[in-house]
């Protein structure tokens, strides 16, 4: 038994120094604002915030596949009933991303284009989730830059627009719910 988990350890300490001298993953966390560029519905929409955490594998030098999950909150106010409501959109974002240096400097263009897989849930004053969406598709596109301030540590100023359209049934009368927004966002990267 201590053999095997001897071997165990080494085989694992070898894949874990293999997989660090390599540095084809990443993982970062952007918090941001969220400005809409419409109105949800009947609601007039404010600015609003959220955060992501997604993970990237590097397929190519500079081509990186992603995936990830997001939270954003946008406050408003229904015209119909004059009554403030949140909306939440939480779910799953995944696509691909290029990183291109800038000359020899610690700068590298970003740009990434992606889907989305998220729903949009509707709250009232007290907290209560009035209506959900259920999930579905929408895409994104996003620019930035990255800016490497340490070994495998960088800052990702980037602005991403975003697109989901889900339909919404409150009292059997379904309605069109269209979340268009541009979000600014400074990202925490590392790799490894």
């Amino acid at each position: 038994m201590k053999k095997y988990n001897f071997l165990l350890i080494t085989v694992i300490l070898l894949i874990s120094f293999t997989v660090k001298s390599q540095e084809k993953w990443s993982v970062e966390f952007r918090p941001g604002l969220s400005f809409p560029t419409s109105d949800v519905g009947n609601t007039d929409t404010k600015i609003g915030f959220g955060f992501e955490i997604t993970g990237a594998y590097k397929i190519m030098p500079h081509l990186a596949v992603y995936a990830g999950w997001g939270w954003n909150q946008f406050k408003g106010e229904d015209r119909l009933s004059i009554e403030d409501i949140t909306f939440e959109e939480t779910g799953y974002t995944f696509g691909f991303q290029l990183i291109r240096p800038i000359g020899t400097s610690a700068f590298s263009y970003i740009g990434s284009a992606g889907a989305i897989y998220n729903h949009i849930e509707l709250e009232n004053n007290a907290g209560d989730i009035t209506a959900d969406t259920g999930h579905g598709f929408g895409w994104q596109v996003a620019a930035g830059v990255d800016y490497e301030f340490a070994p495998n540590l960088a800052l990702r100023p980037m602005f991403k627009y975003r697109s989901l359209s889900r339909d919404l049934e409150i009292a059997n009368v379904s309605t069109e719910l269209k979340l268009n927004y541009i979000s600014f966002g400074i990202g925490l990267a590392w790799d490894f």
